[in-house]
């Protein structure tokens, strides 16, 4: 018997469907770009959670697929260690890229996540919301590797500035 989806939750895989297509190809792309290697195997984890991702969308929207998807879990991707020498390897290309694609990481988890609470069919809804929590891990692996080799610059506020703000709010409690 043939499983139907709400309209709704097809729309909007089928609009997932053609950003993960753009996403993936340029993953690909940056991949030839990138001098890094913990940057390149970030990028390339990326781009398989993306392409495991079009899978899990392709069971959903397939009728003749009645059987729960469940979305694999990150840590079947694998992390390869690399040495300082190699961790520290810098570029213009690089920076940019990391940037990039820390920025895909963080839209695409709030695309997800956003489709999710709009999504009507519960394993629909589910998979978009783990999907959404793997872009944020993704999202947090970037963030880890621009830190340490230092592009990231996080304006901190004053302890005045922070006292001032609680006990401007502190009425609410």
């Amino acid at each position: 018997m043939a499983s139907l989806l709400p309209a709704v939750d097809l729309g909007l895989m089928s609009n997932h469907l053609s950003a993960h297509e753009g996403v993936i190809s340029k993953l690909k792309a940056y991949q030839r770009i990138v001098t890094n290697p913990k940057l390149r195997d970030i990028i390339r984890i990326q781009e398989n959670v993306m392409q495991t991702h079009v899978w899990v969308m392709l069971a959903l929207i397939n009728p003749d697929y009645s059987n729960y998807v469940e979305v694999p879990s990150l840590s079947n991707y694998g992390v390869h260690h690399h040495s300082i020498g190699e961790q520290n390897k810098k570029s213009n290309d690089n920076k940019w890229i990391a940037l990039e694609v820390r920025n895909t990481a963080k839209t695409m988890a709030s695309t997800n996540y956003n489709s999710a609470l709009m999504m009507q069919d519960l394993n629909v809804k589910n998979a978009h919301i783990e999907m959404a929590l793997q872009q944020q891990q993704l999202q947090k692996m970037y963030d880890d590797f621009i830190t340490n080799i230092g592009w990231e610059f996080v304006p901190h506020s004053s302890f005045q500035e922070q006292v001032n703000t609680y006990y401007h709010f502190k009425h609410l409690l």
